[in-house]
């Protein structure tokens, strides 16, 4: 990996982020969850938009040394403990979304239809869950 001999963290670029995370085989998201930051700061190092701090490249060094085990991964399809399904009810994307469907009922007719092909969540809750 290029950027674990570099002395100053200034210089790790966008091809070192994108070397380190084919090295480790994992997603932008799954090294922003095992540096705990978001995955547009991780993609945003890819860009050359942003660069690490020496804290992160310090971090990035320590995974490298581990391996692509060092990497917490998530079974696909399913979230993170870390991030449960509610924390989507503080994005105002979701309620605009909602106001939508309230307010027009082609659209809701139009996405109860798409709806029928995705399982129901509620369905895999425990009884004492429901």
């Amino acid at each position: 990996m290029h950027f674990i001999r570099k002395t100053d963290h200034r210089n790790v670029d966008a091809s070192d982020i994108k070397a380190l995370r084919q090295e480790l085989a994992c997603t932008a998201r799954e090294l922003a969850a095992a540096l705990d930051i978001e995955q547009d700061v991780v993609l945003s190092w890819e860009r050359g938009e942003l660069f690490p701090t020496k804290r992160h490249v310090t971090q990035m060094e320590a995974l490298r040394s581990q391996g692509p085990s060092a990497i917490p991964r998530r079974p696909k399809g399913r979230r993170s403990p870390q991030q449960p399904p509610l924390h989507l009810l503080a994005e105002p994307e979701l309620w605009r979304l909602v106001r939508k469907l309230l307010a027009h009922a082609e659209l809701r007719a139009e996405a109860m239809k798409l709806a029928e092909q995705y399982p129901d969540p509620a369905e895999d809750l425990p009884e004492k869950g429901r």
